[in-house]
């Protein structure tokens, strides 16, 4: 299995995501691997990051996000920093901003 596969394909919605986020004030930069975002922000104790994972919902009758990569999945597993942060549309995204920030 090779780590290019993985970041070849893009969910459908990461660039209204990002858009949404750089509106709100985030840094936003595509990592595409191991997740797709790392995004920073102030908030009001000081600068913050979040990673970011973007994900389609799959499913007509109960819909859900995507299934994560066993890259993905082995990352999060092992990761020692914050959780990675799931979103699947823009309004997602900014509530996981400002949950970060401290604004909810």
């Amino acid at each position: 299995m090779s780590i290019h596969r993985y970041a070849a394909r893009k969910d459908a919605n990461e660039a209204a995501i990002v858009e949404a986020l750089r509106a709100a004030g985030a840094y936003v930069w595509i990592i595409g691997l191991p997740t797709d975002l790392l995004v920073g922000f102030t908030a009001s104790n000081g600068p913050g990051m979040l990673l970011m994972e973007c994900k389609t919902l799959t499913g007509k009758r109960k819909p859900r996000a995507a299934d994560y990569t066993d890259l993905q999945k082995d990352f999060m597993l092992k990761w020692p920093g914050p959780e990675v942060v799931t979103v699947t549309s823009p309004k997602e995204a900014l509530y996981a901003l400002a949950s970060a920030q401290g604004l909810r």
